[in-house]
């Protein structure tokens, strides 16, 4: 390891991870051998922890040597995952791997992290930096990092509540977000696109893909307080498919209407040129819905009024499959 390499980055990446504490009290400074930080008081506190990577996302920034979004991207993987039980997030660690340490690429790679942890109102407690030239070569690296939060006892959501009548809300995605980008690559690769050509009605391709994550924090709080809230589920790798059925109770079904949001032109360019079957892009991608919420029906209203974009995608009905599509993508959509 480059330890003058390694100090420098510690030094320059102060002023960020101190901007992300808001109203936590964190005891010490970043650099030591731990993070310390005082919980909140509530009455039943229940901890949630959540982890996550950003997967082959990370060749796409290197390919264009820009850095400043995939720790945005690092952030919002966990943090999505850990909101969806209702709880706050508290702090955010995390790991960059590298094969040689460059102060100004682990810079601005870790001030992307503190700014995922600024839009999730999370303390980027500390984390770790492991140079390692036999595993990385040239400029290859990865992230990954974990997320811990809390949630009073009694507010816990998961799910149990869900029943027949209830509405199914979309939240918008923005992008691709951090899965499917196998996929992604394979097909530009194959049209011979590169990261600057443009894809129809999505701009350079590069700059599209690399659009970070987009991190639920607000919105979920938004909607909470708007509609008693009784499922979340983040549209992450297997998509709506895989994922919704994650929250929905047995004898509870789960039917969403794929005509009841417009598809992101993005995702039927990579389609098109793809050549990709409806339920593969489904099976891969958030295909522009990246966070689902299950409200009463009565306070759908509520919920849509609560986050803009949002739409009504589905509703729950009882069935033995936890999960059934209606209808088909189309790049209309109603609300």
């Amino acid at each position: 390891m480059n330890i003058g390499a390694g100090t420098e980055v510690v030094e320059r990446i102060r002023a960020a991870a101190g901007s992300t504490r808001g109203d936590l009290k964190i005891i010490g400074t970043l650099g030591g051998f731990a993070g310390l930080v005082e919980l909140p008081r509530l009455k039943d506190p229940v901890l949630v922890s959540a982890t996550d990577g950003v997967g082959t996302k990370v060749l796409i920034a290197e390919a264009l040597g820009r850095y400043d979004t995939v720790g945005i991207d690092l952030v919002a993987m966990s943090v999505n995952d850990l909101i969806t039980t209702g709880a706050r997030p508290l702090f955010f660690l995390d790991y960059l791997a590298v094969g040689r340490l460059d102060p100004d690429k682990a810079v601005a790679l870790i001030e992307g992290v503190a700014e995922g942890c600024r839009q999730s109102g999370c303390a980027l407690l500390g984390g770790e930096t492991a140079e390692m030239p036999d595993l990385y070569e040239g400029g290859r690296f990865d992230l990954a990092g974990f997320a811990v939060g809390m949630v009073e006892k009694e507010k816990i959501i998961d799910g149990s509540g869900v029943a027949a009548g209830d509405a199914i809300i979309g939240l918008p995605a923005s992008g691709v977000h951090s899965n499917g980008f196998s996929l992604v690559r394979k097909i530009l690769e194959v049209n011979k696109i590169s990261y600057n050509d443009e894809l129809p009605g999505a701009g350079a391709a590069g700059e599209a893909l690399l659009e970070p994550t987009r991190i639920y924090v607000s919105d979920v709080a938004s909607l909470t307080a708007a509609a008693r809230v009784r499922a979340l589920a983040h549209i992450t790798g297997g998509g709506l498919p895989e994922n919704v059925p994650r929250v929905i109770p047995d004898g509870a079904q789960a039917v969403i209407d794929l005509a009841a949001w417009p598809v992101p032109p993005l995702f039927q360019a990579l389609q098109r040129l793809g050549g990709v079957e409806e339920a593969e892009m489904l099976r891969t991608f958030n295909m522009g819905i990246g966070m689902v919420a299950v409200v009463a029906a009565a306070e759908a209203g509520h919920a849509l009024a609560a986050v803009p974009g949002a739409a009504v995608i589905g509703e729950i009905a009882r069935g033995r499959e936890k999960l059934r599509f209606q209808g088909s993508l189309t790049g209309g959509g109603r609300q």
